[in-house]
């Protein structure tokens, strides 16, 4: 078995579809601000020094720490 890649593994420009979320109280958050499993997320830019970084979900670009981007786990990196 493969281990699942997060989405703070995304190199700038690659996409991916959000599976599951690996904190429960941070899933409620970030639900609310559109990643729901199943969404296209797709990571924008970097910060200079790598954190935050800026992902684009539900037609609106959203700004996370790269710890909360460790929470979501992803699939079908393009």
């Amino acid at each position: 078995m493969s281990k699942m890649d997060t989405l703070a593994d995304l190199k700038i420009g690659e996409s991916a579809i959000i599976v599951a979320f690996t904190d429960e109280e941070m899933a409620l958050k970030l639900m609310e601000m559109g990643c729901i499993p199943g969404e296209k997320i797709t990571l924008e830019r970097t910060a200079p020094m790598g954190d935050p970084i800026a992902v684009s979900v539900s037609g609106y670009v959203l700004s996370l720490r790269k710890k909360e981007a460790a929470t979501i786990t992803v699939t079908g990196r393009s």
